[in-house]
């Protein structure tokens, strides 16, 4: 989710009965929480308050997670955080591909859009300079999901009204 703030926003819609899940994986969570502080904020600032978080214990372990909220029907919008490092045990792209896939595919098959906050940088390293950068990066990111998460809902208002008319 790399974008400037381009969205198009419906002007005078209410997204206040809108309801979030919001999916935090627990490795380097000082550094994935900066994106849930950023997200809230902008979320509240649009009049959506009714942001449940999910903890999980990583990423891998996002997509089930994902996928047993998805299947509640209770939220409009589901959001996921986590940050995939090479810890050289086994390869992070593997890993990161296989939570992006499985996010995407929650998504399709339940209709829900799953938004990701998932990073994977190609670099990171535990020393000051990356850790400053992400931890910083996230509040970016999270700003980000949140005019992501805005556009999606009032798109899918848009959807509703048309499918009603």
């Amino acid at each position: 989710m790399n974008q400037s703030n381009t969205a198009v926003s419906i002007t005078g819609s209410d997204l206040s009965s809108s309801s979030i899940a919001y999916i935090e994986a627990g490795w380097h969570n000082d550094i994935v929480s900066r994106a849930r502080q950023t997200f809230t904020e902008k979320m509240n600032e649009r009049g959506v308050s009714k942001i449940e978080l999910f903890g999980v214990p990583g990423s891998l372990e996002i997509p089930l997670q994902t996928k047993l909220l998805a299947k509640t029907g209770q939220y409009d919008v589901i959001v996921a955080a986590g940050l995939i490092v090479d810890g050289g045990i086994y390869r992070h792209d593997f890993v990161a591909g296989t939570v992006l896939d499985a996010m995407m595919q929650v998504s399709l098959e339940s209709e829900i859009p799953v938004l990701s906050v998932v990073l994977t940088p190609h670099h990171f390293h535990e020393h000051g300079e990356h850790h400053e950068f992400f931890f910083n990066h996230f509040l970016k990111k999270g700003e980000e999901a949140a005019n992501a998460c805005i556009q999606t809902l009032e798109n899918m208002q848009q959807l509703a009204v048309k499918a009603a008319g």
